[in-house]
């Protein structure tokens, strides 16, 4: 049975501005069946890395929470820390960060963020799930404590699942640190030596001190970074191991190695990290049945996620922004829109440029993106077929 994803685009009139059109989208997908009076509503977002823009803007997620609260919900801004170093791994610093980024208590009608897992990652609930590769997952507390969720996504591409939207932004966006280690367990690099050029990038960033360059491995990894860049024009004379044991498959290591020498199975290890990743968004919404709303950003449509320190040219124009109840619908119906696109002439993107082309087939042709759509629909999480319902843009007449 095909779901219903309501879509409108960026076009604006004096009679209706962007803002009044996000308000308009949500109540004709239904928000108000999700809600009820003095519901604690969890707006899942991402509020961006340091460095990266790419993050949906302040003033939407600012409508979205005065939405909520015209059905007597009660809404807070929520995200869970991350596993990789970053500006976003504790409390503290995840809160100081989103309020960098212009989400704070005033500017967000008085919505404050409260971070999911609590202050190091460690405030989860373990939910029974008995799926294929996990009979548990472990949520972030205060998703799982949450009477209604609302997931706010901006659709782009990832480097280990390929694209990100509604799925990923629940599935990877909700899980405790626990949770997070949980779905990469299985996804170790290794490094390609000859690629290699020692400069300790790795090394300096990674989380869990599992890479060592070369036979000096008891020097510290700020050692190893000032020696490496030290010689300038010279053949590495070291090169980066990397210790499995050690390894939590955080995906650090492949995000600061300029060379692309630090790879990943691609075939056996990235279809199990999008399977899990689909069972722990059927943990996330295990308690929240006839409870949960999923909104569409396709906008800034950066190659990576809004995890990296920077963000890069959008691989296609900005298209639009989608509401369902539906997370499978929503994504499947986000992909399309995407790539019925010309890519953008200036982007990283070379491959699959043309409109009706796969563009994130084109930015990671080794990941089997449709493997998250495809598993999540196998488990009941939704449908991939879908009726796009147009909310057009109020005549200025």
């Amino acid at each position: 049975m095909a779901s219903t994803v309501y879509f409108t685009d960026f076009k604006a009139t004096t009679k209706e501005n962007l803002l009044d059109k996000i308000e308009r989208l949500m109540e004709a997908a239904g928000v108000a069946d999700i809600l009820s009076k003095d519901d604690l509503t969890a707006i899942k977002l991402h509020f961006g890395e340091r460095g990266n823009v790419a993050f949906i803007r302040p003033p939407y997620i600012s409508r979205i929470v005065k939405s909520v609260r015209k059905s007597g919900a009660i809404p807070f801004l929520t995200d869970a820390n991350t596993l990789y170093a970053g500006t976003r791994s504790n409390s503290p610093s995840h809160i100081k960060t989103a309020v960098e980024n212009g989400f704070s208590y005033s500017s967000m009608d008085s919505a404050p963020v409260i971070i999911a897992d609590g202050l190091r990652g460690k405030s989860e609930v373990a939910v029974e799930v008995n799926l294929k590769h996990c009979k548990e997952v472990y949520i972030g507390s205060e998703i799982i404590h949450a009477d209604s969720l609302i997931s706010v996504a901006h659709v782009k591409g990832h480097e280990l699942a390929g694209f990100g939207g509604a799925l990923k932004n629940v599935g990877m966006g909700c899980a405790s640190r626990k949770g997070k280690l949980d779905q990469h367990s299985n996804v170790s690099p290794t490094v390609k030596k000859k690629n290699c050029i020692g400069c300790g990038n790795c090394a300096a960033h990674c989380p869990a001190n599992a890479i060592t360059l070369g036979a000096e491995s008891s020097e510290s990894s700020s050692e190893l970074l000032v020696e490496s860049t030290s010689q300038k024009g010279k053949k590495a004379s070291k090169k980066a191991s990397i210790n499995p044991t050690l390894c939590i498959g955080c995906g650090e290591c492949i995000l600061r190695c300029p060379t692309s020498a630090v790879n990943i199975q691609w075939n056996q290890t990235i279809p199990v990290f999008l399977e899990k990743m689909m069972e722990y968004t059927v943990g996330v919404l295990k308690n929240k049945q006839n409870k949960a709303f999923f909104i569409n950003f396709i906008m800034d449509i950066s190659p990576a996620c809004d995890c990296m320190p920077y963000n890069d040219t959008p691989i296609v124009r900005d298209i639009g922004i989608l509401a369902s109840k539906d997370p499978v619908a929503i994504d499947q119906a986000s992909v399309d829109l995407i790539n019925a696109e010309p890519a953008l002439a200036n982007s990283c993107l070379q491959k699959n440029i043309l409109p009706g082309e796969d563009k994130f087939k084109g930015l990671y042709p080794e990941v089997n993106w449709a493997r998250q759509l495809e598993y999540a629909q196998e488990i009941g999480l939704g449908s991939q077929n879908y009726y796009l319902e147009n909310i057009k843009t109020l005549s200025w007449r």
